[in-house]
């Protein structure tokens, strides 16, 4: 690829910026032994840390810790590898970084270590993406995830997913280079079984990549229903802090309150909303706008309801609004005025219903092991789930139309090269989520969400 500037030695400060024990300054290039002679007065021993003086131009020490050289062999970016372990100080580390800039290494633009291991083969594109979700994650089961990814054990999923297609296609080609055989390989059910057993395979593969970007992008939840129904108080249990305002006055929650929550190891951005209903007040008529278009844009929506009320006109329109959420609950509060018991129930139409009492806190264990379930889809937090982003899941989805299609145009038309070229787009778009197929564009876009120091 003819990406700008792969041939120079970079450095950057690895570690986070301000005060603390240890600052490192990697440089990594074809410079870097030459550097490492330079800044401490020898070259290291590779892979062994040493206690070194950090040198300026005139010879005057910078700074002092340890020095560490990687030869490419062994480095994370497949080239040589320098670093120089300090102390934890902005102007300290800023003065060791521009006293390696000056012997030839430039500024490390954002992403760009991982991105030279990407191109030397050290690690493929699934892999570096893991990266950056592993130092992102907002939860231990998220962190466990991007963990198996980074591992490799996501990319070599997909790589069987694509061996398999390398062998059908040669099948499938092979019955139509060589038509006046005898043998039917097209008309045979193995073929058939075949490709159906590979969609099965991609289909569990897109379950677990989808339950894997719920980790890493968390669920926006939003909580809706009419004024003084228990919303904020439902907010503050599932939060364990009082961050929403509980007054007995309608309306008191004018605009959407938010509050970042992990519940059994998956994140929840979770939105309290105004109480729905006709208003003249024009502050509360915007929350009620608010609230509305919160909805739309919700992955999952708790309706709360008093359980002491029949069902009302304004309930209803708010069901039929949240209804076009891709996951939906409705919570019948306040049954500790009600005197009905907690539980939770699906009834004919899937529409999951939890009694339970805010104030009291009865009844939120269900609840939050319901909304859990909806949004994995009933699955263990990280029993089956890869560290997804939205490219592998419009992959996988992509690859899983294709095998659909071939099963059609195998069991209907028997037409070999339409199958063909069906399983060829299967093969492209898995290719696309390790790297085997990658444009210079979206390796820029990938790589530039990273910190400079990765």
């Amino acid at each position: 690829m003819n990406l700008p500037g792969l041939g120079d030695t970079i450095a950057a400060i690895a570690t986070p910026p301000g005060r603390g024990g240890i600052a490192i300054v990697r440089v990594s290039g074809p410079l870097a032994t030459e550097i490492a002679h330079c800044m401490v007065g020898r070259v290291p021993a590779p892979r062994v840390a040493a206690y070194a003086r950090f040198k300026d131009g005139a010879g005057a020490v910078i700074d002092d810790g340890l020095a560490l050289r990687f030869d490419a062999s062994h480095s994370f970016t497949g080239e040589d590898v320098f670093e120089l372990h300090g102390h934890g100080g902005v102007v300290v580390s800023r003065m060791v970084l521009e006293r390696v800039c000056e012997l030839g290494a430039r500024a490390a633009r954002a992403g760009e270590f991982t991105l030279r291991a990407f191109l030397n083969d050290r690690i493929d594109l699934a892999q570096a993406e893991a990266i950056a979700d592993l130092i992102d994650s907002a939860s231990a089961s998220a962190a466990r995830c991007a963990r198996r990814s980074l591992s490799g054990e996501f990319s070599r999923t997909v790589e069987n997913h694509r061996d398999r297609l390398i062998e059908l296609r040669s099948f499938i080609e092979a019955s139509i280079d060589f038509p006046d055989e005898e043998l039917d390989l097209l008309g045979t059910p193995e073929t058939a079984a075949r490709i159906a057993a590979l969609r099965d395979a991609v289909a569990a593969t897109l379950a677990g990549a989808h339950r894997g970007a719920v980790l890493r992008n968390g669920v926006k939840l939003v909580i809706a229903g009419a004024p003084n129904v228990g919303k904020s108080s439902l907010l503050n249990r599932l939060a364990r802090t009082d961050t929403a305002i509980v007054t007995d006055v309608p309306g008191t929650t004018r605009d959407v309150v938010r509050e970042r929550v992990v519940i059994a190891g998956v994140p929840f951005d979770v939105h309290d909303t105004a109480g729905f209903r006709e208003t003249s007040d024009p502050v509360e008529r915007i929350g009620v706008e608010r609230a509305a278009s919160a909805i739309d844009d919700a992955d999952l929506v708790v309706v709360v309801v008093d359980d002491r009320d029949a069902a009302r006109d304004a309930d209803v329109a708010l069901l039929e609004r949240a209804a076009a959420a891709p996951a939906r609950i409705v919570v019948r509060n306040k049954i500790d005025l009600s005197g009905r018991e907690p539980g939770v129930t699906v009834d004919a139409r899937q529409t999951l219903t939890a009694r339970v009492s805010a104030l009291r806190g009865v009844g939120l264990a269900e609840l939050e092991q319901a909304m859990v379930d909806r949004v994995l889809l009933g699955a263990a937090v990280c029993e089956d789930a890869f560290m997804a982003r939205r490219r592998h899941v419009d992959a996988l989805e992509r690859t899983l139309a294709a095998l659909d299609r071939a099963q059609c145009r195998l069991v209907v038309a028997k037409a070999g090269e339409l199958v063909a070229e069906e399983l060829r787009e299967a093969q492209d778009a898995l290719g696309g989520i390790t790297g085997a197929f990658a444009t210079e564009d979206l390796l820029a876009h990938i790589f530039s969400s990273f910190c400079i120091g990765k």
